[in-house]
């Protein structure tokens, strides 16, 4: 038969003292604090016609400063808009009205935020007030597709006019290979050249 000795026990109460406190640690982190107790904000909203990957409760920054979170996202059904509710916290009550929003990625894989670049008018928004000025998100996979299928550009050959020449953007033609000769801008009206 094996007995337990106090150092087993010990260890055993140990390790799970460290296990509940290394998960509460991560509770933590995860609300960012809050445990569910709002601190003093009030809501703004903003349109946008695109949200790309932006989430209930993602930041909202001023210059790389959170202000705030995402409170919700809802669907205008006439319009068809994305109206983003944001919590913005009590301390930044003096936004500007003319305030823009712009959905960004924080690096290439990185979280969807709300952008906000402040105004400079005297005016500040009031609760519940919408924030005009919006910038949708860029979907970056939509505009590698485009540009990936689209042919990369405007690389397309000069047309060539009868004879192997190439038109120039005086319209007159040059042989192909030889560079055109410049073009001699007209006279201004009411002078002699």
């Amino acid at each position: 038969m094996s007995t337990r000795g106090p150092r087993l026990e010990f260890a055993v109460g140990a390790f799970l003292v460290l296990a509940l406190g290394s998960l509460l640690v991560l509770a933590i982190a995860s609300t960012n604090g809050r445990f569910g107790m709002a601190r003093d904000s009030y809501a703004l909203t903003a349109r946008f016609t695109q949200i790309g990957q932006l989430r209930p409760n993602a930041p909202v920054k001023i210059g790389g400063v959170t202000v705030g979170r995402v409170s919700g996202i809802d669907l205008d059904p006439v319009k068809f808009d994305s109206i983003v509710t944001l919590a913005i916290d009590g301390r930044f009550a003096e936004i500007p009205i003319d305030t823009s929003a712009g959905i960004l990625t924080g690096g290439l894989l990185g979280e969807s935020y709300v952008g906000l670049q402040v105004g400079g008018d005297m005016e500040v928004l009031k609760p519940g007030e919408e924030i005009v000025f919006t910038t949708p998100a860029v979907d970056l996979m939509q505009m590698v597709g485009k540009y990936m299928f689209s042919g990369g550009g405007d690389d397309a050959p000069a047309a060539t006019a009868p004879g192997g020449q190439t038109p120039d953007d005086s319209g007159e033609t040059a042989p192909q290979g030889e560079p055109a000769p410049p073009a001699i801008p007209a006279p201004e009206q009411g002078t002699t050249p």
